[in-house]
This record gives C-alpha cells, sequence and structure tokens, in this order.
C-alpha cells in the first residue's frame, strides 16, 4: 500500500526511488506513508475539529506504540533501527499541526524556515538515516535538502494553499521568485553532503534532487503572477526527468571527489539554530 501512495501522491520521488535496493525503497515507503497519513488528516475535506482529533488520536497512538497501527509498526521499527531521535518525530508533528487551522499565515522568514525544517527537514534527516549516513555534518546538508524541497512545495502550491486558507509566503510573483531563491541555498548546500551516502543509494538521491530543484526553474519560467496561476500544478515532465537523470550522471562523478565535509552554516541555517538544537537531533 505504501509503495502505491509513493507512485501516486510523490512522482518525483517514486522516479528517483528505481535506483535504491528493495530493502532500503521499502523503508523509504513505510516512511513516506507515516508522513503521508499525517498530511492528510490535515488536508482531508473535515471540519476543523473533526481533523484535530483525528491528528491528536494518531499522535496518541503513535506515543502510546500502537503496534496494531501497521503505519505506525513500520514507523517505530525503522526509529529503533536506524536509531532515530524521538525529537525529530516531535518535531513533525508540531509542524503539521501547524496547518490545523482555520486561518494558517506565516508572516516571516524565521517561521517560515522552521516550519519547512519541521515538516521536512525532519523527513530529509530521516531518509539519511535509513540511507545509512553517519557524518553528521552530512546529516545538516540532509536536512537542508528537505527543507530545500518545501520552499520548492510553497513556492508551486500558492493556489492550492490559498484554497486551503493557508499563506505562506505572499501571494504575488516577487515572493514566489525570492523563495524559489531561497531555495537555491539549500540545495547548493545540500550537494556536497550527499558524498557520505553509499555508493548503493546515492545516485537515487542526487536524482531526486535534481529532479525536485527543477520545479522551481519551470515556476520562474513563469515570469509573471497571471501565468503562474493559469499553469495550474507545475510539475517536471516525463522528458525533463530523463535529462535530469543523464545530468546527475556528472554530478555523481563529482561527488565521488568529494574528500572532507565540512559544513558551512550560513544565515538561513544559522535562524533555525537558535531555535532548534539539531544536534541533538542528529
Amino acid at each position: 500500500m505504501s509503495n502505491n501512495l509513493l507512485k501516486k501522491h510523490a512522482k518525483s520521488f517514486y522516479w528517483a526511488s528505481f535506483f535504491l535496493s528493495k530493502e532500503i525503497f521499502n523503508k523509504c515507503s513505510s516512511l513516506y506513508n507515516f508522513c503521508r497519513t499525517l498530511d492528510d488528516i490535515v488536508d482531508e475535506d473535515n471540519k476543523l475539529e473533526i481533523k484535530k482529533n483525528n491528528f491528536l488520536q494518531f499522535k496518541k497512538q503513535f506515543i502510546n506504540k500502537n503496534l496494531d497501527n501497521p503505519i505506525i509498526k513500520e514507523m517505530w521499527s525503522i526509529i529503533n533501527s536506524e536509531k532515530i531521535s524521538e525529537k525529530v518525530v516531535t518535531d513533525l508533528f508540531e509542524g503539521v499541526e501547524t496547518d490545523l487551522e482555520e486561518k494558517v499565515q506565516i508572516s516571516s522568514k524565521k517561521e517560515l524556515l522552521l516550519y519547512s525544517y519541521r515538516v521536512a527537514g525532519t523527513v530529509g534527516l530521516m531518509m539519511s538515516k535509513i540511507l545509512k549516513v553517519k557524518n553528521k555534518e552530512a546529516l545538516k546538508g540532509a536536512i537542508d535538502l528537505g527543507i530545500a524541497m518545501q520552499l520548492t512545495n510553497i513556492a508551486r502550491d500558492v493556489c492550492e494553499d490559498k484554497d486551503r486558507n493557508r499563506q505562506y509566503i505572499n501571494p504575488d510573483f516577487s515572493a514566489i521568485k525570492e523563495t524559489i531563491n531561497e531555495s537555491q541555498i539549500f540545495y547548493k548546500k545540500s550537494f556536497s553532503s550527499i558524498s557520505s551516502i553509499p555508493l548503493r543509494s546515492r545516485f537515487s538521491v542526487i536524482v531526486a534532487r535534481r529532479v525536485y530543484k527543477k520545479i522551481g526553474d519551470y515556476i520562474l519560467k513563469q515570469k509573471n503572477i497571471e501565468n503562474y496561476n493559469k499553469a495550474g500544478k507545475i510539475y517536471v515532465p516525463i522528458f525533463g526527468k530523463i535529462i535530469q537523470t543523464f545530468l546527475s550522471v556528472f554530478d555523481f562523478v563529482k561527488l565521488l571527489f568529494v574528500k572532507q565535509l565540512n559544513y558551512d552554516n550560513h544565515i538561513s541555517h544559522n535562524i533555525l539554530e537558535k531555535e532548534i538544537n539539531l544536534n541533538e537531533r542528529i
């Protein structure tokens, strides 16, 4: 079931997942299934009080380790086998809970980055644990890649979020462009850290990073808010994915020459560090 959810709802990740071993793919699918369940609770067409109740019930089941729920059982199995800090999952719950309001409005860069860390940087970190990344500097880069992808999502889904009474950024093309530019910083910072992923799984992450980053280029091609609104859900078509997969070969070779990884905390990351002790999570 989780594999089908990944195929249906996360086309870019599913494309990249072809380069993973079956064991790693199954664990990634289970993680996605857990995250998707949380998202579906928040996004389902129900009254807010019902959604809040469903969310709290699922959270309680998770905390109490209700292994009768296969989604929770698989998630706890991953947490235990990959030594994932429970604080990371708590951060994820906090991020998702942010959307359980009649109106969601993020009004500062700090709030945007914290939200992006909680709902996606956490997932990047957990995914890296599944991929057997040990280097702490590289794990910070995994958080960055998650944040980069979430910023891409936010820039892409302005219209969809508006329909749900959510505003993460101003609904104008200037703010959308600024968010894409901010995501580029995080994509860039994440690149060298991929060198710490074992070779067997590395290419998959390189492809996922390239394909998702390309969504930003397609958004910028709209040039103005009118074209953006008409474009609907912007994604990378199959031919574009093939090109990005081919270009990923060059990234793969380039990463073979990364000998030492020294993570350079940039300004945006320092904003996060003031609120969240990332070393505790890593």
